[in-house]
């Protein structure tokens, strides 16, 4: 069972605690089966004011509105991640491929995580989806914060804010591991959606009819109009998910002295597990032994110096920032951290995420290509020539435009990032999906050679035999036989009968091309005997059984 928060007057307080949601969706056009569109942004934009989503008018559009924390955002990435993000005016390289639409009318968000915890009401500071052209990829990004929250409500609120649906049930009926309770409230506090995680019913015979799994209804209600992929719901688009239930989360926390956090307690915000002591551990000695090296990031942290109070923690799924209330450094919205947690630090997230759920989307068209195969049927071979040319054509963007190993020269922005996508491991799947690009290509283009050399035997065949016959017939230019002073009537009677053996010798021929090339390669080759040679050409009417 979910064990209830015990407060005790020693639990540190969070002066003020930010949390963005990250997930990863597959979008599908609900036009055709299979079908693919590059601007999945449309159907949404095409609703106009009735739609709960509006598109987010970009800042760097209108000089007016450029502030400077607008360029110390832009002045953080690499020349071509600037192109990726904002596009580039006037030039060749034009827009952005990125879309943003905001959600409207959601403004807090209330949570009850157990029976004995007071519900903890979080300010919705806005509710975004990412759009990416030509990748069926979007990414829905929830950003909510409060002040003065315990330091157990904080890890309780990371580990189970996250969950798309429950990955079990509880003896008492409540979801695994997910609040007892989440609601969406409009500005005025009405409720207007309510999670489900203990209806148990709503998620198994969902799962057993559709083999994929059933999301909570709060999460239902706030992707509308958009439809979940099986679901009974209408929508202007479809989605599903791409990776685990878990959704990934950035998360700032500040404190009053966070010199006074435990080494268990950095272990349960940067592996994102859930509330403990801060006297324990979340996992063994043994398990922790190298937490340091491998999750934390202590540019700016030194435990024995006030100095030093910033510390960035990593383990992929979860990106944190922990630092110092009183540090203008660290809280300051425009020039200090808390700004740069909300743009430049969500934005390297948003990247790295986005590249891994590509990654297991191109893998996942490709097996899905593979599976519908069917070499017998030329109509299946046919499709699956297309789908893969059409998966090789989106790596190749997605490779040139979207892949990027570096996005910032700034070591901290660099070194985080690299953190990140090592932990999510983006370059070992890029280089395996790279790879099964090009074993698909290898073969498409094996095959293509197969077919352009069988064409090549035929047509040397019925050049052969036709030489044959040319030669006979056109011996210094002198015709066997003059039929110039007969009838026309005559003279197409004559080209028919002529005609019709021509075309059966060639069809002939091309029926049987494989063994009269192999017979040709027998007439050349002088070891083999002319009887040899002999029983190659009788193959034609005499084919040896095949041992069962």
């Amino acid at each position: 069972m979910n064990d209830p928060i015990q407060f005790v007057s020693s639990v540190p307080i969070v002066r003020h605690f930010r949390q963005i949601l990250l997930w990863p969706l597959r979008a599908i056009s609900n036009q055709a089966e299979g079908a693919h569109i590059s601007k999945y942004w449309e159907p949404l934009k095409a609703l106009g004011e009735q739609c709960p989503w509006q598109e987010v008018v970009d800042e760097f559009g209108d000089p007016a509105d450029f502030q400077e924390r607008h360029y110390k955002e832009f002045v953080t990435f690499l020349p071509y991640v600037q192109r990726f993000l904002y596009g580039e005016g006037l030039s060749s390289y034009g827009q952005s491929p990125i879309r943003v639409f905001r959600r409207r009318g959601i403004d807090q968000m209330r949570v009850i995580f157990d029976d004995q915890t007071p519900p903890v009401v979080f300010k919705v500071a806005h509710i975004d989806l990412y759009f990416f052209y030509d990748i069926d990829i979007i990414i829905l990004a929830v950003e909510f914060f409060t002040n003065d929250l315990p330091l157990l409500l904080a890890q309780e609120s990371l580990f189970k804010l996250g969950r798309a649906y429950p990955a079990f049930w509880e003896a008492n009926g409540q979801g695994g591991q997910c609040p007892r309770q989440v609601e969406w409230l409009s500005a005025a506090g009405e409720t207007l959606a309510v999670s489900d995680y203990q209806d148990r019913h709503q998620y198994l015979p969902f799962v057993a009819q559709h083999h994929s799994p059933n999301i909570a209804a709060h999460w239902e209600y706030l992707l509308r109009p958009l439809a979940l992929y099986h679901s009974d719901h209408e929508g202007v688009m479809l989605y599903r998910q791409v990776e685990y239930h878990r959704m990934p989360l950035l998360a700032y926390l500040s404190f009053d002295d966070p010199h006074v956090l435990t080494r268990g307690d950095f272990a349960r915000l940067a592996l994102n597990t859930k509330p403990g002591s801060s006297d324990t551990l979340p996992y063994s000695e043994r398990e922790l032994a190298e937490f340091e090296q491998k999750y934390c990031y202590d540019k700016f942290w030194d435990p024995l110096s006030p100095t030093f109070s910033s510390r960035y923690l990593c383990c992929g799924h979860a990106f944190v920032m922990v630092g110092k209330a009183s540090e203008r450094f660290f809280t300051d919205p425009d020039a200090g951290l808390l700004g740069q947690f909300r743009h430049q630090y969500f934005l390297v997230n948003l990247i790295a995420h986005f590249h891994k759920a590509t990654l297991m989307l191109f893998s996942e068209w490709l097996a899905a290509a593979i599976s519908q195969l069917d070499i017998r049927d030329v109509d299946s071979v046919k499709d699956f020539k297309r789908e893969i040319r059409r998966v090789m054509e989106t790596f190749l963007r997605f490779t040139h435009r979207y892949w990027f190993h570096e996005v910032s020269n700034q070591a901290q922005v660099r070194d985080l990032f690299r953190m990140l996508t090592h932990h999510l491991d983006t370059d070992r799947i890029y280089q395996d999906v790279s790879a099964e690009v090009k074993e698909m290509n290898q073969y498409l283009d094996s095959d293509s050679l197969r077919r352009q050399a069988n064409t090549v035997v035929r047509l040397t065949v019925v050049t052969t035999l036709g030489l044959i016959a040319t030669v006979s017939t056109g011996f210094l230019g002198m015709n066997i036989f003059d039929e110039t002073s007969n009838p026309v009537s005559v003279k197409l009677l004559i080209f028919t009968l002529v005609l019709i053996p021509s075309i059966l010798l060639v069809n002939y021929a091309v029926a049987n091309a494989k063994v009269l090339s192999d017979f040709l390669e027998a007439l050349a080759n002088e070891r083999l005997t002319w009887w040899d040679r002999s029983k190659v050409l009788l193959r034609i009417w005499w084919k040896p059984r095949r041992k069962p």
